[in-house]
């Protein structure tokens, strides 16, 4: 009995120990599926450029003034892509598009604790 008691104070204290890593590690796994999905909508929007052109796409982007339509005008671009911009991104992270595209600066994204440079 004792030492079954013993085997259950093991497993609990390794179990608190390991749950403060395994929240961690999740997310931080979810700050890096944001930062890669940001980096991939910044290249959407440069084969946005480069298969419309330049002035075309700037037309058409300063016509879209939500970002979701941005979103929309880059969506045939990305890979797995899903129907809106809030669900292709980690829940608690967004991300706003510049408003210029031809200036080719990076889409801004921010998590839970604010802006995450990437």
């Amino acid at each position: 009995m004792v030492e079954m008691i013993a085997c259950v104070s093991i497993i609990g204290i390794i179990a608190f120990l390991a749950i403060p890593s395994i929240t961690r590690m999740r997310s931080d796994s979810e700050r890096n599926l944001a930062i890669s999905r940001a980096e991939s909508l910044n290249l959407a929007m440069s084969t946005y450029i480069q298969v419309v052109g330049r002035t075309q796409a700037g037309l058409n982007w300063n016509a879209a003034t939500t970002s979701a339509a941005k979103y929309d005008l880059i969506r045939p671009y990305l890979a797995y892509s899903e129907a809106s911009v809030s669900l292709y991104m980690p829940q608690d992270y967004t991300v706003t598009f510049p408003t210029s595209i031809t200036s080719m600066t990076k889409a801004v994204l921010t998590g839970p604790n604010g802006n995450i440079p990437y």
